[in-house]
């Protein structure tokens, strides 16, 4: 695997652990499926790959979105935000985003809408 180019990762402004949020969107609909963790290494892989790779903090490792339940994302692009601690994957999702089963990690609690 190559290492993040140095000009991507001079821009980047990372937590105190060496992460930077991911926002992850569905390619086509436009809606968000979940916000995971990249550490610079997850995001090489990702743009190398195409292959969605986080970093798990709870298990102190990285891990490619699907590869054991089957629900990948291939990645279509990403951007980095304005401050460089945010980047946003447009993605085409497979199966649920959320570990939970659901499809976006946004389906279950919803606190306000438009109809309230």
């Amino acid at each position: 695997m190559t290492a993040l180019d140095p000009r991507v990762a001079s821009r980047l402004k990372r937590d105190a652990n060496g992460l930077l949020t991911a926002v992850v969107q569905e390619r086509g609909t436009g809606r968000v499926l979940m916000v995971a963790w990249m550490d610079d290494d997850a995001l090489a892989r990702t743009l190398e790959t195409r292959e969605a790779t986080y970093y798990s903090r709870s298990r102190g490792e990285q891990w490619i979105k699907g590869a054991t339940s089957g629900h990948t994302q291939h990645v279509h692009s990403v951007r980095l935000d304005c401050d460089g601690d945010t980047v946003l994957l447009e993605v085409d999702q497979v199966g649920a985003a959320c570990h939970t089963g659901d499809h976006s990690c946004f389906d279950a609690d919803v606190l306000l809408t438009s109809e309230q």
